[in-house]
C-alpha cells in the first residue's frame, strides 16, 4: 500500500513543517515533494494535510500516519543493516545435518576454520544418517546435508538438489590387534568369511552385504549398532569385526583395535547436497567452502 520514499519524504514535511522545509532537508525541488505527496494521498485514500492561511495541518489519516513512520522508517533501516549484515558475511544462520563420523572429524575443522575469520556466522548442527538426512533437506530441516553413498548401491538425488562432492573415504576392518590377520597392511574380505560382524546404520549394512555376497559368502551379523564408539567397544573385547569408514579411525579410543585397508580398496563417497537456489545465499555457499577446504586434505582417507 506504501512506497517507502513516499513515507520518508512524509515524517520529513511533518518533522520540517511544510514542502519546502523538507525540499531542503532532502536535497528534493518542491514540485517533487508535493507530487509525492499527492501519490501518498492516492495510496491511502484520503487527504493527509490541510491548509489553513499559510500553515500545513495534519489531518485526521495524517496524525495517524505520522504516528506510524517513525516506526515504519526504524523497522526498514533495521531490515536493510540485517541484510547488509546476511549478505556481508557478519551474520547468518546454518543449519547442517551430518551422519556422525563427519561430525566428530570434517565439521569441527570446518566451523573451527569458520568461526576465526566469520565470528557471526552461527552453524547449528543436526545429526541423521542417509537418505533420512537428505529428506530432512528437501523438507527444509536444514541447509546443507553431509551424506555417503556407494558406488554398487544405485541411488538417485531428488531433482532440487546439488550434490557437491567432497571426498572419497576408504573403506577399513577393524579388528583387535591380537587378530591373526591384523599382520598384514591389508585384507581381503573373502578371507574374513568365517568371522562375527558388527554392522552399521542401514545405508552401510546394505552396502556391507552387497560386497560380501560379491565375493562370495553372507555375513555372520552378531550386532548391528549406529553407534561408532559402540562398534569399537565389541571389537575391542573380541566379540566381532567390522567394516568401518576410514573417517573413524581419526577418533579411535581403543588401543586394542586396529584398522586394516580392504584389497581391492573399496570407498565411499562423502558429499554435500545444498537446495539449488541455497547456493546463492552467502553464508551457506561459504560454509560450503570451509567444508570442502578441510575435505580436500582428507582425499584418500
Amino acid at each position: 500500500m506504501f512506497d517507502s520514499r513516499h513515507i520518508k519524504t512524509f515524517h520529513a514535511v511533518v518533522t520540517a513543517g511544510s514542502y519546502s522545509a523538507a525540499a531542503r532537508v532532502l536535497g528534493y525541488t518542491q514540485p517533487a515533494i508535493t507530487q509525492q505527496m499527492k501519490a501518498l494521498e492516492r495510496a491511502v485514500g484520503t487527504p493527509l494535510f490541510t491548509r489553513v492561511g499559510r500553515r500545513m495541518r495534519l489531518t485526521e489519516a495524517g496524525e495517524a500516519l505520522s504516528r506510524h513512520a517513525e516506526t515504519i522508517l526504524d523497522s526498514l533501516t533495521a531490515a536493510q543493516q540485517q541484510m547488509s549484515s546476511l549478505t556481508r558475511l557478519r551474520a547468518g544462520r546454518v543449519r547442517v545435518c551430518a551422519f556422525p563420523s563427519a561430525s566428530a572429524t570434517l565439521i569441527p575443522e570446518a566451523l573451527a576454520r569458520l568461526a576465526a575469520d566469520h565470528p557471526g556466522i552461527r552453524v547449528e548442527l543436526l545429526e541423521g544418517e542417509p537418505p533420512d538426512s537428505i529428506r530432512r533437506l528437501v523438507r527444509g530441516e536444514c541447509d546443507i546435508t553431509l551424506a555417503f553413498t556407494y558406488p554398487g548401491l544405485h541411488e538417485q538425488v531428488p531433482e532440487e538438489l546439488v550434490e557437491i562432492p567432497l571426498m572419497e573415504d576408504q573403506l577399513t576392518v577393524l579388528m583387535p590387534v591380537g587378530h591373526p590377520l591384523a599382520r598384514r597392511r591389508a585384507v581381503q574380505l573373502a578371507d574374513l568369511s568365517e568371522e562375527r560382524w558388527i554392522a552399521g546404520c542401514l545405508r552401510c549394512r546394505t552396502n556391507f552385504l552387497h560386497e560380501c555376497a560379491e565375493v562370495g559368502f553372507a555375513p555372520d551379523i552378531a550386532f548391528t549398532t549406529d553407534d561408532n564408539l559402540v562398534v569399537q567397544s565389541l571389537v575391542a573385547e573380541g566379540l566381532g569385526i567390522a567394516m568401518m569408514p576410514g573417517l573413524v579411525l581419526s577418533f579411535m579410543r581403543h588401543d586394542r583395535i586396529t584398522g586394516r585397508a580392504l584389497d581391492p580398496a573399496s570407498r565411499r563417497q562423502v558429499s554435500a547436497y545444498v537446495l539449488r537456489d541455497h547456493l546463492r545465499i552467502p553464508a551457506t555457499a561459504l560454509v560450503l567452502d570451509e567444508l570442502k577446504a578441510v575435505a580436500a586434505r582428507r582425499v584418500g582417507c
